[in-house]
Protein backbone atom coordinates (compact mmCIF):
# COMPACT_ATOMS: atom_id res chain seq x y z
CA UNK A 1 0.00 0.00 0.00
CA UNK A 2 1.45 3.51 -0.78
CA UNK A 3 2.00 5.98 1.52
CA UNK A 4 -1.18 7.77 2.72
CA UNK A 5 -0.04 11.16 2.13
CA UNK A 6 0.92 10.16 -1.92
CA UNK A 7 -2.72 8.56 -1.99
CA UNK A 8 -4.28 11.51 -0.95
CA UNK A 9 -3.53 13.62 -3.99
CA UNK A 10 -5.52 10.98 -5.98
CA UNK A 11 -8.13 10.51 -3.08
CA UNK A 12 -8.75 14.32 -3.52
CA UNK A 13 -10.00 14.81 -6.86
CA UNK A 14 -12.09 11.73 -6.49
CA UNK A 15 -14.14 13.61 -3.58
CA UNK A 16 -14.33 16.51 -6.17
CA UNK A 17 -15.70 13.85 -8.53
CA UNK A 18 -18.30 12.78 -5.87
CA UNK A 19 -19.37 15.84 -4.70
CA UNK A 20 -22.73 15.93 -6.76
CA UNK A 21 -23.43 12.04 -5.48
CA UNK A 22 -22.90 12.66 -2.10
CA UNK A 23 -25.27 15.74 -1.81
CA UNK A 24 -27.76 13.33 -2.75
CA UNK A 25 -26.77 10.89 -0.46
CA UNK A 26 -28.98 10.26 2.22
CA UNK A 27 -26.86 7.63 3.72
CA UNK A 28 -23.61 9.80 4.27
CA UNK A 29 -25.76 13.08 5.43
CA UNK A 30 -26.41 11.73 9.03
CA UNK A 31 -22.78 10.91 10.02
CA UNK A 32 -21.60 13.77 11.95
CA UNK A 33 -17.88 11.97 12.71
CA UNK A 34 -15.82 9.22 11.90
CA UNK A 35 -15.27 6.86 14.36
CA UNK A 36 -11.21 6.07 14.17
CA UNK A 37 -9.02 3.49 16.68
CA UNK A 38 -5.53 4.21 16.06
CA UNK A 39 -3.20 1.30 18.19
CA UNK A 40 0.13 3.43 19.73
CA UNK A 41 3.68 2.66 21.14
CA UNK A 42 3.10 2.76 24.78
CA UNK A 43 5.09 5.47 26.12
CA UNK A 44 6.52 6.49 22.55
CA UNK A 45 5.42 9.62 21.45
CA UNK A 46 6.83 8.91 17.92
CA UNK A 47 4.56 6.20 17.68
CA UNK A 48 1.16 8.03 18.52
CA UNK A 49 -2.16 9.57 16.59
CA UNK A 50 -0.31 11.76 13.47
CA UNK A 51 -2.22 15.19 13.23
CA UNK A 52 -1.27 15.76 9.89
CA UNK A 53 -3.24 12.23 8.87
CA UNK A 54 -5.88 13.57 10.76
CA UNK A 55 -6.09 16.23 8.95
CA UNK A 56 -5.73 14.28 5.79
CA UNK A 57 -9.05 12.07 6.61
CA UNK A 58 -10.65 14.45 7.36
CA UNK A 59 -10.57 16.64 4.20
CA UNK A 60 -11.00 13.82 2.21
CA UNK A 61 -13.89 12.74 4.84
CA UNK A 62 -15.30 15.63 4.72
CA UNK A 63 -16.28 14.67 8.47
CA UNK A 64 -14.74 15.55 11.55
CA UNK A 65 -12.22 11.88 12.50
CA UNK A 66 -13.25 10.93 16.81
CA UNK A 67 -9.65 9.25 17.40
CA UNK A 68 -9.59 6.18 19.87
CA UNK A 69 -6.12 5.33 20.99
CA UNK A 70 -4.84 2.03 22.49
CA UNK A 71 -1.76 0.85 23.33
CA UNK A 72 -0.15 -2.12 21.47
CA UNK A 73 0.09 -4.24 24.60
CA UNK A 74 -3.76 -3.59 24.89
CA UNK A 75 -4.41 -4.76 21.36
CA UNK A 76 -1.91 -7.64 21.58
CA UNK A 77 -4.26 -9.14 24.06
CA UNK A 78 -7.31 -7.84 22.76
CA UNK A 79 -8.91 -10.92 20.29
CA UNK A 80 -10.50 -8.33 18.07
CA UNK A 81 -7.61 -7.06 17.01
CA UNK A 82 -5.64 -10.40 16.30
CA UNK A 83 -4.80 -11.07 12.66
CA UNK A 84 -3.47 -7.44 12.46
CA UNK A 85 0.29 -6.47 11.69
CA UNK A 86 1.20 -4.70 15.15
CA UNK A 87 4.67 -4.46 14.06
CA UNK A 88 4.93 -0.83 13.25
CA UNK A 89 3.06 1.78 15.09
CA UNK A 90 0.81 4.10 14.68
CA UNK A 91 -1.86 1.66 12.84
CA UNK A 92 -5.33 3.49 12.11
CA UNK A 93 -8.38 1.86 11.72
CA UNK A 94 -11.20 3.73 10.05
CA UNK A 95 -14.74 2.54 10.98
CA UNK A 96 -16.05 1.18 7.44
CA UNK A 97 -19.42 3.36 7.29
CA UNK A 98 -21.03 4.52 4.31
CA UNK A 99 -19.38 7.64 3.90
CA UNK A 100 -16.03 5.59 4.45
CA UNK A 101 -17.27 3.04 1.73
CA UNK A 102 -17.97 5.69 -0.59
CA UNK A 103 -14.49 7.52 -0.64
CA UNK A 104 -12.59 4.30 -0.27
CA UNK A 105 -14.37 1.36 -2.06
CA UNK A 106 -12.45 1.56 -5.01
CA UNK A 107 -9.06 1.15 -3.16
CA UNK A 108 -10.42 -1.88 -1.01
CA UNK A 109 -11.42 -3.76 -4.43
CA UNK A 110 -8.04 -3.13 -6.19
CA UNK A 111 -6.43 -5.07 -2.52
CA UNK A 112 -4.39 -1.25 -2.18
CA UNK A 113 -6.67 -1.38 0.96
CA UNK A 114 -7.27 -3.81 3.70
CA UNK A 115 -10.37 -4.74 5.49
CA UNK A 116 -10.54 -5.73 8.95
CA UNK A 117 -13.53 -6.56 11.42
CA UNK A 118 -15.41 -3.60 9.80
CA UNK A 119 -12.72 -1.13 9.83
CA UNK A 120 -10.38 0.02 6.69
CA UNK A 121 -6.45 -0.53 7.96
CA UNK A 122 -4.55 2.09 6.91
CA UNK A 123 -0.64 0.77 7.62
CA UNK A 124 2.61 2.42 7.21
CA UNK A 125 0.82 6.10 6.83
CA UNK A 126 2.95 7.95 8.98
CA UNK A 127 6.11 9.42 8.44
CA UNK A 128 7.48 8.61 11.85
CA UNK A 129 6.19 5.99 13.58
CA UNK A 130 7.94 3.22 15.98
CA UNK A 131 9.15 -0.22 14.88
CA UNK A 132 7.86 -2.78 17.82
CA UNK A 133 10.09 -6.01 16.68
CA UNK A 134 13.07 -5.05 15.16
CA UNK A 135 16.25 -5.14 16.94
CA UNK A 136 17.15 -2.20 19.44
CA UNK A 137 20.76 -0.37 17.96
CA UNK A 138 21.88 2.21 20.84
CA UNK A 139 23.13 5.47 19.64
CA UNK A 140 22.73 3.98 16.02
CA UNK A 141 21.42 6.51 13.18
CA UNK A 142 20.65 5.38 9.89
CA UNK A 143 20.40 7.82 7.02
CA UNK A 144 18.74 6.30 3.88
CA UNK A 145 19.60 9.04 0.82
CA UNK A 146 19.41 9.05 -2.81
CA UNK A 147 22.99 10.56 -4.27
CA UNK A 148 21.49 12.71 -6.47
CA UNK A 149 18.77 14.00 -4.02
CA UNK A 150 19.01 17.68 -3.32
CA UNK A 151 17.33 17.24 -0.08
CA UNK A 152 19.25 14.14 1.10
CA UNK A 153 22.24 16.26 -0.18
CA UNK A 154 20.99 18.89 2.66
CA UNK A 155 20.79 15.78 5.01
CA UNK A 156 24.62 15.04 4.40
CA UNK A 157 25.78 18.21 4.52
CA UNK A 158 24.03 19.38 8.24
CA UNK A 159 25.54 16.11 9.48
CA UNK A 160 28.65 17.11 8.23
CA UNK A 161 28.21 20.43 9.51
CA UNK A 162 27.56 18.93 13.20
CA UNK A 163 30.67 17.22 13.39
CA UNK A 164 32.51 19.86 12.46
CA UNK A 165 31.37 21.75 15.29
CA UNK A 166 30.90 18.93 17.80
CA UNK A 167 27.40 19.25 18.39
CA UNK A 168 27.21 15.42 18.09
CA UNK A 169 27.45 12.85 20.80
CA UNK A 170 30.84 10.64 20.41
CA UNK A 171 29.39 7.36 20.75
CA UNK A 172 27.23 8.52 17.69
CA UNK A 173 27.23 5.92 14.77
CA UNK A 174 25.69 7.39 11.43
CA UNK A 175 25.57 4.72 8.48
CA UNK A 176 24.42 6.23 5.26
CA UNK A 177 22.39 3.81 3.13
CA UNK A 178 21.80 4.73 -0.28
CA UNK A 179 17.87 3.77 -1.79
CA UNK A 180 17.62 2.07 -5.01
CA UNK A 181 15.36 -1.05 -6.38
CA UNK A 182 15.77 -3.97 -8.26
CA UNK A 183 17.00 -3.48 -11.67
CA UNK A 184 15.09 -3.08 -14.93
CA UNK A 185 15.63 -4.01 -18.82
CA UNK A 186 19.37 -4.78 -18.21
CA UNK A 187 20.49 -2.66 -15.83
CA UNK A 188 21.82 -3.69 -11.83
CA UNK A 189 19.38 -1.10 -10.04
CA UNK A 190 16.64 1.63 -10.88
CA UNK A 191 17.24 5.07 -8.69
CA UNK A 192 14.93 7.83 -9.31
CA UNK A 193 17.39 10.01 -10.40
CA UNK A 194 18.97 7.45 -13.47
CA UNK A 195 22.23 5.60 -13.99
CA UNK A 196 24.19 8.03 -13.35
CA UNK A 197 22.50 7.92 -9.66
CA UNK A 198 22.86 4.67 -8.26
CA UNK A 199 25.93 4.33 -9.93
CA UNK A 200 27.58 7.08 -7.56
CA UNK A 201 25.50 4.96 -4.97
CA UNK A 202 28.30 2.24 -5.51
CA UNK A 203 31.54 4.48 -5.71
CA UNK A 204 30.33 6.14 -2.27
CA UNK A 205 28.93 2.76 -1.19
CA UNK A 206 33.00 1.62 -1.52
CA UNK A 207 34.12 4.47 0.03
CA UNK A 208 32.02 3.92 3.08
CA UNK A 209 33.20 -0.12 3.25
CA UNK A 210 36.55 0.39 2.24
CA UNK A 211 38.05 3.74 3.20
CA UNK A 212 35.73 4.83 6.13
CA UNK A 213 38.01 7.94 7.19
CA UNK A 214 37.25 9.16 3.81
CA UNK A 215 34.05 8.58 3.78
CA UNK A 216 32.56 11.90 5.03
CA UNK A 217 35.13 14.11 3.16
CA UNK A 218 34.26 12.76 -0.03
CA UNK A 219 30.81 13.80 0.55
CA UNK A 220 31.65 17.14 1.68
CA UNK A 221 33.41 17.60 -1.79
CA UNK A 222 31.30 15.65 -4.30
CA UNK A 223 27.94 17.25 -2.69
CA UNK A 224 29.60 20.56 -4.02
CA UNK A 225 28.62 19.48 -7.36
CA UNK A 226 26.74 15.99 -6.89
CA UNK A 227 25.55 15.81 -10.18
CA UNK A 228 28.62 16.78 -11.71
CA UNK A 229 30.34 13.46 -14.15
CA UNK A 230 33.57 14.77 -12.52
CA UNK A 231 33.44 11.96 -9.26
CA UNK A 232 37.11 11.20 -9.49
CA UNK A 233 37.99 14.68 -9.07
CA UNK A 234 36.23 14.51 -5.70
CA UNK A 235 37.62 10.97 -4.81
CA UNK A 236 41.57 12.85 -5.82
CA UNK A 237 40.47 15.47 -3.74
CA UNK A 238 39.90 13.29 -0.62
CA UNK A 239 42.57 11.22 -1.29
CA UNK A 240 41.44 8.67 -3.18
CA UNK A 241 42.41 6.71 -5.88
CA UNK A 242 39.91 6.73 -8.83
CA UNK A 243 41.33 3.39 -10.09
CA UNK A 244 39.90 1.63 -6.65
CA UNK A 245 36.08 2.29 -8.24
CA UNK A 246 37.08 -0.81 -10.58
CA UNK A 247 38.91 -2.83 -8.08
CA UNK A 248 35.62 -2.93 -6.18
CA UNK A 249 33.15 -2.63 -7.98
CA UNK A 250 31.83 -6.19 -7.39
CA UNK A 251 31.92 -5.70 -3.90
CA UNK A 252 29.85 -2.31 -4.34
CA UNK A 253 27.35 -3.59 -6.31
CA UNK A 254 26.82 -6.28 -3.39
CA UNK A 255 26.86 -3.69 -0.36
CA UNK A 256 24.35 -1.69 -2.14
CA UNK A 257 22.06 -4.80 -2.48
CA UNK A 258 21.99 -4.73 0.98
CA UNK A 259 21.57 -1.24 0.94
CA UNK A 260 18.35 -2.52 -0.65
CA UNK A 261 17.14 -5.48 1.08
CA UNK A 262 17.32 -3.05 4.34
CA UNK A 263 15.76 -0.10 3.09
CA UNK A 264 12.87 -2.78 1.82
CA UNK A 265 12.97 -4.40 5.29
CA UNK A 266 12.04 -0.69 6.66
CA UNK A 267 9.69 0.38 3.84
CA UNK A 268 11.78 3.04 2.91
CA UNK A 269 11.20 5.12 -0.29
CA UNK A 270 11.74 8.63 0.27
CA UNK A 271 15.24 10.61 0.18
CA UNK A 272 16.39 11.28 2.99
CA UNK A 273 14.69 8.95 5.62
CA UNK A 274 15.99 8.22 9.24
CA UNK A 275 16.14 5.18 11.60
CA UNK A 276 16.81 5.93 14.64
CA UNK A 277 18.07 2.84 17.16
CA UNK A 278 17.05 0.68 14.59
CA UNK A 279 12.98 1.20 15.76
CA UNK A 280 12.27 5.00 15.51
CA UNK A 281 11.39 6.19 11.77
CA UNK A 282 11.53 9.87 11.77
CA UNK A 283 12.96 12.67 9.90
CA UNK A 284 15.70 15.19 10.22
CA UNK A 285 13.74 18.04 11.75
CA UNK A 286 12.37 15.62 14.44
CA UNK A 287 15.40 14.02 15.59
CA UNK A 288 16.58 17.37 17.24
CA UNK A 289 13.74 16.34 19.78
CA UNK A 290 15.78 13.42 20.76
CA UNK A 291 18.08 14.04 23.76
CA UNK A 292 21.84 14.62 22.91
CA UNK A 293 20.62 15.50 19.16
CA UNK A 294 19.73 18.52 19.39
CA UNK A 295 21.83 20.00 17.21
CA UNK A 296 19.73 19.37 14.82
CA UNK A 297 17.13 21.77 15.44
CA UNK A 298 19.53 24.43 16.02
CA UNK A 299 21.27 27.14 14.11
CA UNK A 300 24.35 27.96 14.74
CA UNK A 301 24.82 31.26 13.00
CA UNK A 302 24.25 30.01 9.61
CA UNK A 303 27.34 27.68 9.46
CA UNK A 304 25.22 24.47 10.19
CA UNK A 305 22.60 24.05 7.85
CA UNK A 306 18.68 23.45 8.27
CA UNK A 307 16.91 20.34 8.67
CA UNK A 308 16.13 19.36 4.64
CA UNK A 309 12.30 20.32 4.04
CA UNK A 310 10.99 17.93 1.73
CA UNK A 311 12.39 14.31 0.05
CA UNK A 312 12.98 13.12 -3.04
Amino acid sequence: MKKFLTVVMVLTFATCAFAAKAAKSTKTDTIKEVPVIVIVMDEDATGGVDKNLNTALEQILGKTIKVTEVNRSAALQDPKYQGLNLDFMPLYLVENNALVQEKFDRYVKAGQIKEHNGHLVFEHQTRNGVYANKELRPMELDLFVMSQCPFGVRAENQIIDLMKLEKLPKDLKINVRYIVSPGRNGEQFNSLHGSAEWEENVRQVIIREKYPKKFWKYLEIRNKDYRSSLWDRAAEEAGINPRIFNKYWKFGLEKLKEDMAITEAYNISASPSVIWQGRTVTDMGSLGNIPGLEGFKQNYGGTAQAAPQGQC
